[in-house]
């Protein structure tokens, strides 16, 4: 039997740290134990700065970091396209991983106005948010005119599932990936955290050929509103997901125009917002 300490997994190296770690346990089944080795999913402290002023400090998979970092700024409104970030430094410590966002003066002149509302605030906020225009933020409404067969969402989700190796290493991530109208998953990006994955598939869109008003965004979560509000800040017309949303995510997609698709499962869905991008005929 080993010791309790996690052994050192697969490392990311970008960063070196390890997306995931070996560790000795017991399994009981049926009235049997039985010592085994098992994978865990890491999460490390990533903290974003930008231009020198730190921002953000989230819990995040050591992974595909440079898309994170991209996606966050867009989708978190910080910048609002991906010329307007100049470059991105990763610096890994014991603590965590520090990324170094450098953006153009005028995104940055706007986050320091944002930063100084907050300061002599109290109370508990919504992560640091200075008022409710701020977290029920509009982005702007999704033209996109592309129209989907259901069953392309049945091919795209099996095709997401089959690509989901951290998942199936350790049974503790999130995924969130690019589909094409005919079904085919082209990009996928895993984190402990929902959120974090949906801002990683968008900086990696941001900087791919991929035709965003054509496909859709599909997650393996619930549909929050943070999640149609980080799709259409990418400017996708779909949103699918495995399980069901909110009814703020709903109103939201509904006033931006995003395609709101829930309990994808089984071959069946429920189209919530804007159905008239789905064929089903």
């Amino acid at each position: 039997m080993k010791g309790d300490m996690p052994e050192a997994g697969l490392a990311n190296g970008m960063t070196g740290m390890p997306v995931q770690r070996t560790l000795a346990v017991r399994r009981w089944v049926h009235g049997t134990v039985t010592a085994m080795d098992d994978q865990l999913a890491e999460e490390v402290p990533v903290a974003l700065e930008y231009n020198g002023i730190s921002h953000a400090v989230m819990l995040a998979t050591p992974a595909d970091l440079e898309d994170f970092a991209i996606g966050f700024s867009l989708t978190e409104g910080i910048v609002g396209r991906v010329g307007d970030i100049y470059g991105i430094d990763m610096k890994a410590a014991e603590s965590g991983i520090t990324l170094r966002i450098s953006i153009a003066s005028a995104a940055f002149a706007e986050l320091k106005a944002r930063r100084r509302a907050l300061a002599g605030r109290t109370g508990c906020g919504l992560c640091g948010t200075e008022s409710l225009d701020h977290v029920l933020r509009i982005p702007p409404r999704i033209e996109s005119t592309t129209v989907l067969h259901p069953a392309a969402f049945e091919r795209a989700f099996s095709e997401l599932h089959a690509s989901q190796a951290l998942l199936h290493d350790t049974g503790a991530t999130h995924a969130a990936a690019w589909m094409r109208a005919d079904g085919e998953v082209t990009i996928v990006r895993e984190d402990v955290g929902r959120h974090n994955a949906l801002d990683k598939l968008a900086g990696a869109l941001a900087r791919s050929n991929e035709d965003r008003a054509s496909g859709a965004t599909i997650v393996t979560s619930r549909a929050s509103y943070e999640m149609v509000l980080k799709t259409a800040s990418i400017g996708t017309g779909i949103l699918a997901a495995v399980s069901g949303p909110t009814g703020l995510a709903v109103r939201l997609a509904e006033a931006v125009g995003v395609t709101l698709v829930g309990f994808v499962r089984n071959g069946s869905l429920v189209v919530y917002a804007h159905p008239q991008r789905l064929r089903f005929l």
